[in-house]
């Protein structure tokens, strides 16, 4: 609904999709206890500008986010898309997807990649206000005349939330791989194939 249109419903999601995943990972501990994955349930919420606040000297969202995750293990990125005080966003967004100002990128820490994991880029979806202001700001106003885009500023369809996340990478996550061939078979390049038989790692 409207009301549902909120970052405290946002974040209550959030929760919802970690703590569906740190159950996950409990029953999988349960059947194979040789995995040793951790997972912290309690998620930290920071917006993208105060993450840039806090790391003033990496230049890269991409750094920042590794240094905050690297930290709290389990946290949630918010408001992605627009530009940030220093005039660079912390990453790109669509302006018909995500309500900038509702959308977030969940992440774990990755012991075995020594990095952060991005488990869900996600948020509640664009209304007719949020996609007219970002279009406008995004300098691809002509959208606002394709079906769906017509449809949103019509009001014709329902409020939604959404996000995705890759089963490949879940799948490393929890078992600790390091590639993403160890969970999906795929061709590789030669140069790749023989890089991973050298550090032990074997594709499918």
């Amino acid at each position: 609904t409207r009301e549902n249109r909120n970052l405290d419903f946002l974040k209550l999601i959030v929760r919802a999709i970690v703590g569906a995943i740190c159950d996950t990972n409990d029953r999988l501990h349960v059947r194979f206890p040789q995995l040793r994955t951790e997972l912290r349930r309690n998620v930290t919420f920071i917006t993208a500008q105060e993450l840039e606040d806090i790391y003033p000297d990496l230049e890269t969202g991409s750094q920042r986010e590794n240094a905050f995750v690297r930290e709290h293990k389990t946290a949630c990125i918010m408001q992605i898309g627009g530009l940030l005080r220093s005039g660079k966003p912390h990453d790109g967004r669509a302006p018909d997807y995500d309500d900038w100002n509702l959308n977030c990128d969940i992440f774990f820490w990755d012991e075995t990649l020594n990095r952060a994991l991005e488990i869900s880029s996600m948020g509640i979806r664009v209304d007719k206000k949020a996609l007219l202001s970002q279009l406008k700001k995004a300098g691809c106003e002509e959208r606002a005349k394709l079906p769906f885009q017509k449809a949103i500023i019509n009001e014709e369809l329902p409020y939604t939330i959404g996000g995705g996340i890759g089963q490949s990478r879940i799948c490393m996550f929890f078992l600790r791989k390091a590639h993403i061939g160890e969970v999906q078979s795929s061709l590789w390049p030669e140069a790749i194939a023989k890089e991973c038989e050298k550090n032990g790692i074997q594709l499918l």
